[in-house]
């Protein structure tokens, strides 16, 4: 059981509540499945901002301080009470519990994405030690069956890929490198998404024209991805229309913002068929 104070409890029912109303009942919000909350945590209100867009996919940081998960773009500016569960995973739990205390049927698979900043293996072990408490909203992956639920937990940065392919159960999957796609055939149910930062694949920013060797590798290893049954994010890319438009055309399937209000009037204002997606649902 979560040990959670009355008090907090109610608090974290009340938001979760105006939440689901928000994307359920409003028709001003649309759920967006192709909108990624980049450092997700910045905004001051982390999830519920990015919710209320319409996102989708969320990003946080996450250091291990003292047994903590603890989450943070720096070690400096830690805030011990900003742990990974706090903002994250008990709302979306509550969020997600009916009044009858059942989890509700998942529709569509929302995606936290967990950027590992500390060691991997410690700071994983330290996570898996957590997750049972939420696992009827966690997506699994049991003796290599992968099982869809209302949350996916993908783990980036200093990725634990070892410990992580020798469990035969577990409840988070693994960000690839875009570049390295070659690498991730042994394990096609670990990977959800291929991701690498933009300026390693192109210099073009949205004005002029497209240097075509760059548009043709980006195009490569978007299909390349798509065929490993994974989703494509290039993070750090330019935030304006004409390079959204631009990454949109060549398939990639995450565009990747710290500005949600201008994407999410992206989308509304482009709503078309999405390009092709993975196995993961969305």
């Amino acid at each position: 059981m979560i040990n959670i104070r009355p008090f907090t409890k109610r608090c974290f029912l009340l938001a979760a509540t105006a939440i689901f109303f928000s994307l359920t009942a409003s028709s001003q919000v649309i759920p967006l499945p192709h909108a990624f909350a980049h450092n997700d945590y910045w905004h001051k209100r982390p999830l519920f901002d990015a919710m209320e867009n319409g996102f989708t996919h969320f990003e946080a940081d996450v250091y291990l301080r003292r047994s903590r998960l603890v989450v943070a773009h720096r070690p400096p500016f830690l805030k011990r009470k900003h742990t990974i569960e706090g903002l994250y995973l008990k709302p979306l739990l509550y969020q997600l519990m009916t009044t009858e205390g059942q989890v509700q049927t998942p529709l569509d698979t929302m995606v936290l994405m967990i950027d590992i900043k500390s060691n991997g293996n410690k700071t994983y072990t330290a996570l898996r030690k957590i997750l049972n408490k939420y696992k009827a909203i966690l997506s699994t992956c049991d003796k290599g069956k992968v099982t869809i639920r209302n949350l996916t937990l993908v783990l980036t940065g200093h990725r634990p890929l070892q410990l992580l392919k020798n469990e035969e159960s577990r409840y988070v999957f693994a960000d690839a490198d875009l570049r390295k796609l070659s690498n991730t055939h042994d394990s096609p149910e670990m990977f959800t998404t291929a991701s690498c930062k933009y300026s390693n694949l192109l210099s073009w920013k949205g004005k002029g024209e497209i240097p075509p060797m760059e548009k043709e590798n980006l195009v490569q290893l978007v299909n390349k991805a798509h065929l490993n049954g994974t989703k494509v994010r290039l993070w750090g890319s330019p935030e304006n229309e004409t390079v959204w438009n631009f990454l949109r055309n060549c398939g990639v399937d995450l565009i990747n913002t710290d500005k949600l209000v201008a994407l999410r009037k992206f989308f509304i204002k482009n709503i078309a068929a999405p390009p092709p997606t993975g196995k993961f649902g969305m």
